[in-house]
């Protein structure tokens, strides 16, 4: 048991979540991954093991804490240590302000801040007992300016980089790497395509999108890094994207 690493990634999608679980079971990892139902997570579980690697599916809403606690109990107990935590989850929402209600700024606020500190929190518990183990945050354009209509998704991913921030300070010198990802643009995805068609076929070809695979090679290379020379910050974003 003591031999098996296992990667967290809570939020894990179609896209990036499920790009980032990928490499990582690529390495050797045991690759843990999370949505609010474990339906939605059969395609990337049965992905990972036809490549060989081990990979558990978990329907865990990550807004509530007792939920959370019992996601890293259940996983310490029987997989194995908890080394790596990505927090993926977005609540990506445009409304005007005069139609953004409590109900919607709250439950943005709760995926997008209240449960990366849930989960971060709890990872801190069991990396800060081992002396090691890195915590990746996804962040968004959102994160570093606020866009008319966003300013619930705004407010939500200014906090989470804060906490991201406060964490990497406070656990950095314990060993535990905390880091923030920008991912600043739109990334290749069905939903995106879907939306649309046209803008998608003309950004397709000349890598105008991100790409979730090369999205997760940065995750993979944060956790690499040696400690002598950590990046806490990293922002991604498609060669022609306005910044």
């Amino acid at each position: 048991m003591s031999e098996r690493k296992v990667a967290l990634v809570v939020g894990a999608g179609d896209a990036t979540g499920g790009a980032i679980a990928r490499r990582f079971a690529r390495e050797g990892f045991v690759t843990c991954v999370t949505r609010r139902t474990l339906e939605p997570l059969t395609p990337l579980l049965e992905q990972i093991r036809a490549a060989g690697g081990e990979a558990h599916g978990f329907g865990s809403d990550a807004r509530v804490e007792a939920q959370v606690v019992s996601l890293f109990e259940s996983i310490e107990r029987d997989i194995g240590p908890i080394e790596v935590l990505v927090f993926n989850i977005g609540g990506n929402v445009n409304f005007p302000i005069a139609e953004t209600t409590e109900r919607v700024f709250r439950k943005v606020w709760e995926m997008s801040c209240l449960s990366g500190f849930l989960n971060a929190r709890e990872a801190a518990k069991v990396m800060q007992a081992r002396g090691r183990g890195t915590i990746l945050f996804t962040g968004a354009t959102a994160s570093l300016r606020g866009g008319s209509g966003f300013s619930a998704f705004a407010a939500g991913k200014h906090a989470l980089r804060a906490v991201a921030q406060s964490m990497a300070r406070e656990l950095g010198p314990k060993n535990i790497h905390v880091a923030h990802v920008v991912i600043d643009g739109g990334i290749d995805t069905a939903f995106i395509q879907e939306r649309n068609p046209e803008r998608y076929a003309s950004l397709k070809p000349q890598d105008g999108i991100l790409n979730p695979e090369a999205i997760a090679e940065n995750y993979w290379h944060l956790h690499c890094q040696h400690r002598s020379a950590w990046t806490h910050e990293l922002d991604l974003r498609p060669w022609m994207e306005r910044w």
